[in-house]
């Protein structure tokens, strides 16, 4: 076990050692000159020795307390740096922040608002997991992201939900599909044709099944994929029609692919921000959220995310 310094003992040796009298280090940090030199004496008692040699007119550093000199103003500097990075992680000045967000949100909405933030706080790290949402859910849950981006689900134990806009699903089609004559399709029209579909188990699937028998139509489906990226790839190759988040526009315009509203789809889903409801977040992942809730709800929320995209 080593000796008990403390950091004002260090603080004070240092003075001294750049000092040429124990009465002019004591002036310099505001002690008196018997305090100072009791707090000395105590530092030498617990390392061993002395530190300083001295005489009535001058303060000198004993061979030892010389190779201590480098050393005691390395453990101030460490010492220093220390709290000034723990107050920076409180005061968002640096540090990182975890996020999962589903590849939709990812790739269209999220960059922008991390840029904002960053601007805000330069110095913080992000670490972005773009998954389908199924998985967002169970990163958040799990621990592996502090926040995460999703549509809001019926399965969302210990989670809370911040809306930040509704998304009302469109209909994709290839440029040369005869649907894209119409400005806007139905569900029957779109039920003529081959269609392309997410993956059984997805809650996007889910949903449009549940609605398709809620109407009671039946898509011909001909193909089936777990990401939305895909899908558009399977609607560019002419595989078929489909339907997706209004969040893919931008995906799906880049494929040069035709997006139509639905009349009446009937299918309309919050998206927000989520977060363990008993745990406590990161100072970065706190400011975060409540940054977005604030600021960037006012911003996205609209009742149709369609037209925002127009």
């Amino acid at each position: 076990m080593g000796p008990n310094v403390s950091f004002k003992q260090l603080n004070i040796f240092v003075c001294i050692a750049n000092s040429h009298t124990f009465a002019e280090a004591a002036e310099k940090i505001h002690l008196s000159q018997p305090a100072l030199s009791s707090a000395m004496k105590k530092m030498e008692g617990q390392v061993g020795g002395e530190l300083f040699f001295r005489t009535t007119r001058k303060v000198e550093l004993t061979p030892e307390g010389k190779l201590f000199l480098p050393i005691a103003k390395r453990l101030i500097l460490d010492w220093q740096q220390a709290f000034s990075d723990l107050n920076d992680l409180f005061s968002l000045g640096q540090g990182r922040l975890s996020i999962a967000a589903m590849p939709s949100f990812a790739a269209g909405l999220l960059p922008s608002i991390l840029q904002r933030f960053t601007a805000l706080y330069p110095s913080i790290k992000l670490a972005v997991n773009d998954v389908v949402m199924e998985h967002v859910i169970q990163n958040v849950q799990g621990g592996h992201a502090e926040l995460g981006f999703s549509f809001e689900s019926e399965k969302m134990e210990g989670l809370e939900f911040h809306a930040l806009f509704e998304d009302s699903f469109m209909a994709v089609a290839h440029s040369s599909h005869p649907l894209t004559k119409f400005e806007g399709v139905s569900w029957p029209q779109l039920a003529k044709f081959p269609f392309v579909a997410m993956n059984r188990g997805s809650a996007i699937r889910r949903w449009i099944d549940e609605l398709m028998e809620n109407k009671n139509y039946s898509l011909n489906i001909v193909a089936e994929a777990s990401q939305l990226a895909t899908l558009g790839q399977f609607v560019n190759y002419e595989l078929g029609v489909s339907v997706v988040p209004a969040l893919c526009r931008e995906q799906m315009l880049a494929k040069k692919l035709v997006c139509l509203p639905i009349k009446d789809s009937g299918l309309k889903k919050q998206v927000g921000i989520i977060r363990l409801k008993k745990s406590n977040l990161s100072s970065v992942a706190q400011g975060f959220w409540s940054w977005v809730v604030e600021q960037v709800s006012e911003e996205l929320d609209a009742k149709d995310y369609l037209l925002l995209n127009s």
